[in-house]
């Protein structure tokens, strides 16, 4: 077992880098399947989910060069084969290889999703997308299979009843080598749907609408060669900005695109977190007296679900009472429990997250539960004094690229240990 372990209490200085977004480079590289010629992405974030997906590719006959933060990722020798469970349901993105072999072969037999346990996340949207293309959906065991008729999906008008992400991504790498037009209303709006689109569009598809909430796609049937920068990590550039607040002396973060986080420094700000923001970066100055805020979570351009539990130990420095409601995801609270371990002063009424501060947390041995839980628990374990332990790593390594080397650079004590 591995376990992250934190002597805290230090101040930290510094710069830090952000890497490039998690929640698009898990679309991305499926994607790519769609590609005819060699598609290279820069700014691949060094996370686990990565490393999954490459494995993946790479079971289904494509040719993948990784040189640092670079992939080169040759798709033409992928063949149309059986996804297993058991190497499909490690990260919950693997949804998007649905999408891209039905709009390659018409067809897909895939393992069902896993990821984080955060309540009700169901899939049905993708399939009534897809169905709506003429793809019949049908069980095997464990996996999921979607094949048409006639070897091509159909361009169709979608209407999805809720703002989803992963449904509106997932339909337009569907729908771009569908025959006819496809357009998508009430899609979410999300930064990584519009870098996926770009990264789509510069292979010779017709994609046009991202980023607004109807997007209309023209079937083509040739997707060509190109180079393509991953957008910059939004959620997380704002755990660092947060973990600044939280324990920095003075820390800049680079590589930030201030517009991806509107809403989020909009609720530091009324906490009265001293930040400079510059064309790339933000400069999170030391901190004094922090006010209780209450947030509730929002599809983009809103308050982040992803940033919820990250934010929540900067909260608790906050002098009074606050709360948090998750809209998105109802068990997004598992961190709580945890942190109370640690002696903060926070509970749950339902799916609302009562705080008050502020707190003085002590080390002690914790679990993360998911990906930004463990986040959370991390810049927890930098405030608090003495020892935390926390398992559960793997789910932090799925999405935080470098994370110990980032945080031992600004002067943290923090290690990997194996037992």
């Amino acid at each position: 077992m591995r376990k992250i372990v934190i002597n805290g209490g230090k101040p930290l200085t510094g710069e830090v880098a952000v890497s490039g977004a998690k929640n698009s480079v898990v679309a991305l590289i499926p994607a790519i399947l769609l590609a005819d010629d060699i598609v290279i992405l820069d700014g691949v974030p060094a996370i686990s989910d990565v490393d999954s997906l490459i494995e993946i590719m790479e079971i289904m006959g494509a040719r993948v060069i990784r040189e640092g933060e670079t992939l080169e990722i040759d798709p033409r020798g992928v063949k149309n084969i059986p996804m297993p469970y058991g190497k499909i349901n490690s990260l919950r993105a693997s949804y998007y290889f649905y999408g891209s072999l039905l709009g390659r072969f018409g067809e897909a037999t895939v393992g069902l999703p896993g990821g984080c346990d955060l309540g009700p996340r169901p899939i049905d949207l993708h399939l009534k997308a897809f169905e709506a293309m003429g793809a019949k959906v049908s069980y095997e065991g464990d996996n999921m299979r979607l094949a048409t008729e006639s070897g091509q999906l159909h361009g169709t008008h979608i209407y999805f009843d809720i703002v989803t992400v992963g449904a509106t991504i997932n339909t337009m790498i569907a729908a771009v080598k569908a025959k006819g037009k496809t357009v998508i209303e009430n899609a979410a709006r999300e930064p990584e749907i519009i870098d996926v689109a770009t990264l789509l569009n510069n292979m010779g598809a017709r994609i046009r609408g991202a980023g607004t909430d109807v997007i209309t796609i023209e079937g083509v049937d040739y997707l060509g060669s190109t180079r393509h920068q991953v957008i910059p990590d939004r959620i997380e550039a704002g755990s660092y900005i947060a973990l600044a607040a939280a324990v920095g002396k003075g820390i800049r973060v680079t590589n930030v695109l201030y517009e991806h986080l509107e809403s989020f420094i909009a609720k530091l700000d009324e906490m009265g977190v001293r930040m400079t923001i510059e064309e790339d970066s933000i400069f999170v100055e030391k901190q004094e007296a922090l006010k209780p805020v209450n947030i509730r979570t929002a599809p983009y351009p809103g308050f982040a679900t992803d940033l919820q539990q990250p934010v929540t130990p900067l909260l608790l420095k906050a002098e009074g009472r606050g709360n948090l409601v998750d809209t998105i995801y109802e068990k997004r609270v598992n961190h709580v429990p945890e942190l109370a371990r640690m002696g903060a002063n926070i509970k749950t009424i339902g799916s609302t997250i009562i705080y008050d501060g502020p707190n003085q947390l002590t080390g002690a041995p914790v679990k993360a539960t998911d990906l930004r839980a463990g986040a959370a628990l991390v810049t927890a374990g930098l405030m608090a004094k003495g020892r935390t332990e926390i398992t559960n790593i793997e789910f932090i390594l799925r999405g935080y690229s470098n994370i110990i080397e980032k945080l031992r650079a600004l002067g943290a004590d923090i290690d990997i240990i194996e037992e």
